[in-house]
């Protein structure tokens, strides 16, 4: 099966019917609390640094999504962040738009039997850290795109004035927040990869990092 844009024709005509058929009922593809809690989200090791790395990363403001991929140690393979459109809250349409950028940024798993990779979501919007039914959607939208990528769905993370919220977990703390200046970068990631040794310029750097 296949995803993305279709050209115009009768097929993408009835792409479109599909699409308006299953926007009819937004309410239906949003989780509540107790669902995503019972969902076995796995718990970040140290969600703070994840949050403060890819609010350095990306520097978001209110209705900016930010959708990671993480690797068993928890270290950043890939991140994208996009505006929310000014449209009703609908999981089968945020599903799309995180299904969209992961498949820009990182290639899918879908061939290993058991996902070795996570995917988190940091949403900054306006409104305090309670749970509503945008972010039911935001859930919902998370778990599905994930499944079509093969990767684990990871914490859903919500990033408002009053500091950060990991939903469903509560944990959370005051900064980052959607006001405050990006702190230094903080997120794990794989270490560059060390310079070819050999030749006369390889002999120039070694003495001048011994001096």
């Amino acid at each position: 099966m296949t995803f993305g844009f279709a050209p115009s024709s009768p097929a993408s005509m009835s792409t479109s019917a599909d699409l308006s058929a299953a926007s009819a009922n937004p309410l239906t593809r949003m989780l509540e609390p107790a669902e995503w809690a019972a969902a076995g989200i796995p718990l970040l090791r140290n969600p703070r640094e994840v949050v403060s790395g890819l609010h350095a990363r990306h520097r978001p403001r209110p209705t900016t999504a930010i959708v990671a991929v993480l690797d068993a140690d928890e270290r950043l393979r890939a991140s994208a962040s996009f505006t929310r459109r000014s449209a009703p809250a609908d999981g089968w349409v945020f599903r799309n738009s995180l299904l969209a950028q992961l498949r820009r940024v990182i290639p899918h798993d879908l061939r290993r039997r058991t996902p070795v990779r996570t995917a988190v979501l940091l949403y900054c919007r306006e409104g305090d850290a309670r749970w509503t039914e945008e972010d039911g959607a935001w859930m919902w939208g998370l778990r599905d795109a994930c499944t079509l990528h093969g990767l684990r769905c990871g914490a859903y993370i919500t990033l408002t004035h009053d500091g950060w919220q990991v939903l469903g977990e509560g944990r959370g703390g005051r900064r980052p927040s959607a006001d405050s200046p990006p702190e230094s970068f903080a997120l794990t990631e794989a270490p560059p990869p060390l310079p070819r040794t050999g030749g006369a310029a390889s002999e120039v750097l070694r003495r001048a990092a011994a001096r």
